[in-house]
C-alpha cells in the first residue's frame, strides 16, 4: 500500500520547494529584511526607538516604534520569522540540489558510444572525414586534454566535468552560510561597555543575545582597561582612539594583552572586543595640599549641540559653595564656572589655578573607553561557505564539452557539443577537423627522374 505522506512529499511538496521562483522570492525577502536590519538600529533601548520612531508622524506613514518592537525589527536576525525564512530557503536549495543538480551531474557522467552515422546529425557540430583513422582523432583529442573512452571503432571524449559539479558546490556553500547565520543568531551575543581607565570589568551590559548564548558569555575571565587615550591631529580633531586591554583569568593572572583601536580588535576565546566609543569618566584634582580627589563627570547635552562633560565640585565642607568643571575632550583642559554660570578660569592638566582663596590643581582628566563586545560562533562557517561559494562560481564557468567519433570503413565521423562557450568549442573542434582533413589529403607523387642507360 503506498504511503500517502511520501506520495505528497515527492509529487507536491518537493517540486514546490525546488521551484526556482520560490527560491528567488525567498532570497529577495531575506535581502529586504537584512537591509532593514542594517538601516534600523538593532538592540537599542525602548526610549531610543520612541524618540527616533514616533507614532505621529510615523516614518513612511506606518513605521513607528510600536511596529518595530511588535515585528521584532529591533533584532531582525534573531526573530523566528527571519530564521524561518533562512530554513525555508535552505530547504529550497537542498530540494533543488537533489532534484536537479545531482541528476544533471549523473547524466553528464553517463555516456554511450555512437554506433550509427545518423546519430551525429543531432549534434550542433559534426563532420565526415574520409581516409582518416580513429587513432589520429584520439591523439588530437588527448592533446586537447579530453578524457577518452574507446572501443574498436567508436570513441567518446569529454572534459570540464567540474562545470557540472560547480552548481552543487555553490548550493552546498550557500547551505553552509545559512547554517552559520542560524548558528550565530542562536548562540551569539552583543554587548556594550563604557569603562574608565584603570578599571576591571566583566561582560554584563548585554543588548542582544540568542537563546543559546549563555555558554558564550564570559564567566571565568574579565578585562582590565590599563589605559585609554586619544591621538589628536595638529588641528585639534580626533585622529584615533586607543585602549590598552589585559585579559585576566579567574585567579587574576594576565593571559592576554593588546592595545586595540578602530578596526584592530582584541579576540579571546571566541569573543571580540572592538573600540567603538569614548567618554570622560572623571576629573582628578587637588585642593591646596589635599589628597587627589576623583570626581565623576557626566555627559551634558547643551541645546546648541556638541560633546561636553561636567561635574560640580564643592569648595567648602558644608557644600555651600562650589564650582562647575567642564571638559570637552581628553587634551587636558578644564573650564571652571562659578555658581552664577560665569567662566572664571581655565586650567590645564598638571597646572593649578586660584579660586576663592583655594589652589585647585588639575591632576588628570580620566577617559573612559566605549567597547563593543561580540561573540558569533557562526562566523567560521560563514567564512568557509563564502570561500566555497567563490570556488563553486569559478567551477560553474567551466564548459562541459563532449565529443563522439565513429569509424566506418574509410570514413571517420566526428561531432560534439558543449553547455557554454559555444564559440570557443567550435573553434577547438574545427581545429581538430582541420588537422584531420589535412592529414587525410592525398600527397602529390614525386617527379620521376630519368636515368642514363
Amino acid at each position: 500500500m503506498p504511503n500517502p505522506l511520501r506520495h505528497y512529499f515527492q509529487k507536491d511538496l518537493l517540486p514546490l520547494l525546488a521551484d526556482l521562483r520560490l527560491a528567488i522570492a525567498l532570497l529577495l525577502a531575506i535581502a529586504v529584511f537584512s537591509i532593514s536590519g542594517t538601516v534600523i538600529e538593532q538592540g537599542e533601548s525602548l526610549g531610543f526607538y520612541q524618540a527616533n520612531y514616533p507614532e505621529d508622524p510615523a516614518l513612511f506613514g506606518f513605521l513607528s516604534w510600536k511596529v518595530i518592537l511588535i515585528a521584532g525589527l529591533d533584532h531582525v536576525y534573531r526573530t523566528w520569522w527571519f530564521l524561518a525564512l533562512l530554513i525555508l530557503f535552505g530547504a529550497s536549495l537542498t530540494a533543488c540540489t537533489f532534484t536537479r543538480q545531482f541528476p544533471a551531474l549523473g547524466a553528464a557522467r553517463k555516456w554511450k558510444y555512437y554506433q550509427q552515422p545518423r546519430q551525429f546529425q543531432k549534434l550542433s557540430l559534426s563532420a565526415e572525414v574520409p581516409n582518416q583513422s580513429l587513432a589520429t582523432a584520439e591523439a588530437l583529442l588527448k592533446a586537447k586534454r579530453y578524457r577518452l573512452f574507446r572501443t574498436d571503432d567508436a570513441l567518446y571524449a569529454r572534459k570540464g566535468i567540474a562545470g557540472r559539479i560547480g552548481p552543487i558546490v555553490v548550493h552546498a556553500s550557500m547551505l553552509i552560510i545559512l547554517a552559520g547565520a542560524i548558528w550565530g543568531a542562536m548562540t551569539g551575543f552583543f554587548a556594550q561597555e563604557m569603562v574608565p581607565s584603570g578599571q576591571v570589568f566583566a561582560v554584563r551590559n548585554i543588548f542582544d543575545a540568542g537563546p543559546w548564548a549563555e555558554a558564550q558569555i564570559p564567566k571565568d575571565w574579565v578585562v582590565r582597561v590599563n589605559r585609554f587615550w586619544i591621538d589628536y591631529t595638529p588641528e585639534g580633531t580626533i585622529d584615533q582612539f586607543y585602549s590598552d586591554l589585559t585579559v585576566l583569568d579567574a585567579a587574576g593572572n594576565e593571559v592576554k594583552q593588546k592595545t586595540i583601536h578602530v578596526n584592530e580588535p582584541l579576540k579571546y576565546r571566541g569573543v571580540t572586543l572592538y573600540q567603538a566609543d569614548w567618554g570622560i569618566a572623571a576629573v582628578r584634582v587637588k585642593l591646596n595640599n589635599s589628597p587627589v580627589l576623583e570626581i565623576p563627570m557626566r555627559k551634558l547635552e547643551p541645546p546648541e549641540g556638541g560633546q561636553f562633560w561636567g561635574t560640580w565640585m564643592p569648595l567648602k565642607p558644608d557644600m555651600s559653595e562650589g564650582v562647575t568643571l567642564i571638559a570637552q575632550d581628553l587634551q587636558g583642559t578644564v573650564l571652571i564656572y562659578d555658581q552664577e554660570g560665569n567662566l572664571t578660569a581655565t586650567v590645564r592638566q598638571g597646572r593649578a589655578v586660584d579660586i576663592n582663596n583655594l589652589t585647585l590643581s588639575l591632576v588628570e582628566v580620566v577617559g573612559s573607553t566605549g567597547l563593543q563586545i561580540k561573540a558569533d560562533p557562526g562566523i567560521p562557517l560563514v567564512y568557509t561557505g563564502f570561500g566555497l561559494l567563490m570556488i563553486g562560481v569559478v567551477m560553474s564557468y567551466v564548459s562541459h564539452s563532449q565529443v563522439w567519433a565513429l569509424q566506418q570503413e574509410n570514413t571517420l565521423y566526428l561531432g560534439g557539443r558543449t553547455n557554454r562557450a559555444q564559440v570557443v568549442f567550435e573553434r577547438e573542434l574545427l581545429e581538430i577537423l582541420g588537422q584531420l582533413e589535412a592529414d587525410s589529403a592525398p600527397q602529390p607523387e614525386a617527379d620521376s627522374i630519368p636515368t642514363l642507360a
